[in-house]
């Protein structure tokens, strides 16, 4: 699980929610098979399809210097029907 950082919640983190898919962060260097294979180890669910996308870092000034973030590759991840990842769903109420 070194790869997966962590879930995010955004609006349409939340509305994919409804269609079985979800969404995190993850280190920029994983590729997917590494990635479903860690997801389907750890929460012990079966993944459909994997989509992911480059997020750009952000830029960061330091006094006169103008550094910036890493940037990031964010997953979103369908699971078959009928499997969950129970974690996400109490984090999620929680949160509300």
């Amino acid at each position: 699980m070194d790869g997966i950082k962590y879930a995010v919640f955004t609006e349409k983190s939340l509305r994919l929610l409804g269609n079985n898919q979800y969404t995190s962060n993850v280190e920029s260097g994983s590729t997917r098979t590494e990635i479903k294979h860690w997801v389907e180890l750890f929460f012990g669910v079966k993944v459909i399809a994997m989509n992911s996308h480059r997020l750009p870092g952000k830029g960061r000034r330091m006094g006169p210097i103008m550094g910036h973030t890493m940037h990031y590759r964010r997953m979103i991840i369908t699971l078959q029907p009928g499997y969950s990842i129970p974690l996400l769903i109490e984090k999620l109420k929680q949160k509300t």
